[in-house]
């Protein structure tokens, strides 16, 4: 199976259409949204959001997706927020929103609290779906200082995951390995990024190219 990768969408219209070309045009089984669907609400156009999207679709909400918006992720897509489902021989399973910013936003979490509720998902061989990434890894905004989660890092190091999926940092999109570990941040979707979830004798993934308007 094959699925489109969305992260940082942060309510922009364009993105259903796009993406819904993009998955007949490479024949893609569905989507996996990385969180930020909306843009601080309204938590109904996440509903609207992944509704319009062709496919089987898998999702976790962002720092930027208010309370309220989990409910509307689950009315209309398959939620991985502190859950695992399976996919033919593959477990994936996940958490939304971030540790704490700069920015104060409304999903945020303490790196002990992002411990204690991912700890229970976690399983060898996984494939994590996560909005913010671990500590050190596709986490540096134009700061230059790392932002990642260091609860995430450590998780990741103990249980070792096959691939980790996440967003939230639109400047460091790109994939990276790490002890057998893939990583990948897609970009942001709001600005015509997006990667390629490959569910094959090996899972892949792939960066595609920046959708124009």
């Amino acid at each position: 199976m094959r699925f489109l990768v969305l992260s940082d969408v942060h309510r922009r219209d364009k993105v259903v259409k796009w993406a819904n070309e993009l998955i007949d045009d490479l024949d893609l089984d569905g989507t996996i949204v990385l969180g930020d669907i909306t843009h601080f609400g309204p938590p109904e156009w996440a509903a609207e959001f992944l509704g319009g999207l062709k496919g089987k679709t898998y999702a976790v909400p962002g720092n930027c997706d208010p309370p309220g918006t989990l409910a509307h992720i689950e009315h209309k897509a398959i939620s991985l927020h502190l859950k695992k489902v399976n996919i033919g021989k593959y477990v994936l399973g996940g958490m939304g929103g971030s540790n704490p910013t700069i920015f104060d936003t409304p999903n945020e979490m303490s790196e002990e609290e992002i411990m204690d509720r991912l700890r229970p998902v976690m399983e060898r061989d996984m494939i994590l779906v996560l909005h913010c990434p671990a500590f050190g890894v596709l986490d540096l905004p134009f700061s230059g200082k790392h932002v990642g989660s260091v609860s995430i890092l450590k998780l990741v190091e103990e249980f070792k995951p096959m691939i980790v999926l996440s967003g939230h940092i639109h400047e460091d999109r790109g994939i990276v390995e790490r002890d057998g570990i893939i990583f990948m941040n897609p970009g942001p979707a709001k600005e015509g990024y997006s990667g390629l979830l490959e569910l094959g004798e090996v899972p892949k993934v792939e960066l595609l190219e920046q959708h124009s308007d």
